[in-house]
């Protein structure tokens, strides 16, 4: 058996689409069916579309959206590899990029000029985001050359804005009512000194120099850390209010991460970054591995913190941030920008991305992988 899909590059990320009229709605029979696609009991995701890390085993399903004001819903998937399973408590804001192109370029949101908006609601944690697709011309662009840190390969513009992104997940930016905090955690001698913060996803974010690191490790470095930053996120989302009582934590969310001052530092793609280029130096996870760059969310959610009197962010930058935050990742520097800031909270954060087509194709699925009825 097989369904069509749609693979997307947004930003730094690759992800499969499907249309809702071509996959189960019941969420059960979906994860079963991403599952046998992704090949996602194999570590390798050998027989399968997954990409066997966690920038590229991503799926969404989109649909019209019946909100007023809204065009698009999109249900964000990232598919385990090796696990067999799927974690859906989270979001995507790549992904979400991909998205926005995706709409415009299969005519579920009309081409409006030089710049088309979409609006999209992810259905996982009821963020509204928009995409302001480049279509000059009027047309849909198979290719553009905005870059993004991360890869030399240029994409169509995207820029993503996330609305009212505060407490999306947990009802408030700061889930503990502080901005910052101490927390002790095994394979830690002293107190980390941490800022948990609901803010395009929730993230807990480590003061560097509190854990006796830097905040700008190289990826190998970070995954000799990703163990320990586990049991970080482990320990945080009971405080965060994200594990029901009895319920086992998962590795989707919290985000979790390190944050340090500006530094010099070389990028994967041998780029020299001197201190004054940014702001502070980000080190997130993506799942169990090291984020190559930055998740989205994760970068709103550090925007936002940098805008908290005290919290790590404000403390790594040496004062208040402004709209403009430069965040220096492994990838690269990438800014992103808070508007109609009211009582310190954000009520836009927006992202300059790319996003590219890069196939349609028939995903061919193991029996196994449908539901019965089908």
């Amino acid at each position: 058996m097989h369904t069509p899909a749609t693979l997307v590059r947004g930003g730094t990320s690759k992800c499969w689409l499907f249309h809702q009229v071509h996959v189960p709605a019941e969420r059960a029979a979906l994860e079963k069916l991403l599952v046998a696609a992704y090949g996602s009991a194999d570590p390798v995701e050998l027989d399968g579309v997954g990409g066997a890390t966690p920038t590229t085993s991503k799926a969404a399903v989109v649909s019209a959206s019946p909100e007023p004001g809204t065009d698009i819903d999109y249900l964000f998937a990232q598919v385990g590899i090796g696990t067999g399973s799927v974690e859906w408590t989270s979001n995507c804001g790549n992904c979400a990029t991909g998205v926005a192109l995706y709409a415009v370029a299969k005519g579920l949101v009309p081409i409006t000029g030089d710049q088309t908006r979409v609006v999209m609601r992810n259905t996982n944690t009821g963020a509204v985001l928009e995409g302001l697709v480049d279509t000059a011309g009027g047309v849909v662009h198979d290719f553009g050359t905005q870059t993004v840190p991360g890869t030399l390969a240029g994409g169509v513009a995207v820029g993503l804005t996330f609305r009212e992104p505060a407490g999306s997940t947990t009802g408030s930016l700061l889930p503990t009512g502080e901005a910052v905090q101490e927390m002790r955690v095994v394979g830690s001698a002293d107190p980390l000194l941490v800022s948990m913060v609901d803010a395009g996803a929730p993230v807990i974010l480590v003061d560097a120099i509190s854990a006796d690191r830097t905040g700008s490790e190289t990826l190998q470095q970070m995954r000799t850390d990703a163990p320990w930053l586990r049991t970080v996120r482990h320990a945080a989302a009971p405080l965060m209010g994200l594990l029901e009582p009895g319920q086992e934590p998962g590795d989707a969310v919290p985000k979790v991460g390190l944050v340090g001052r500006a530094a010099p530092y070389t990028t994967t793609l041998g780029e020299s970054v001197a201190a004054e280029d940014y702001d502070v130096s980000v080190r997130m996870l993506s799942m169990n591995s090291p984020h190559p760059a930055i998740g989205l969310t994760s970068a709103v959610a550090v925007a936002a913190a940098g805008l908290l009197k005290d919290s790590v962010v404000h403390q790594a930058t040496g004062g208040p941030t402004g709209e403009w935050l430069r965040l220096g990742t492994p990838a690269g520097v990438i800014a992103v920008r808070c508007s109609h800031i009211q009582d310190g909270l954000p009520g836009r954060v927006t992202v300059q991305r790319a996003a590219r087509l890069l196939a349609d194709a028939r995903i061919y699925v193991p029996e196994a992988g449908w539901p019965q009825a089908a």
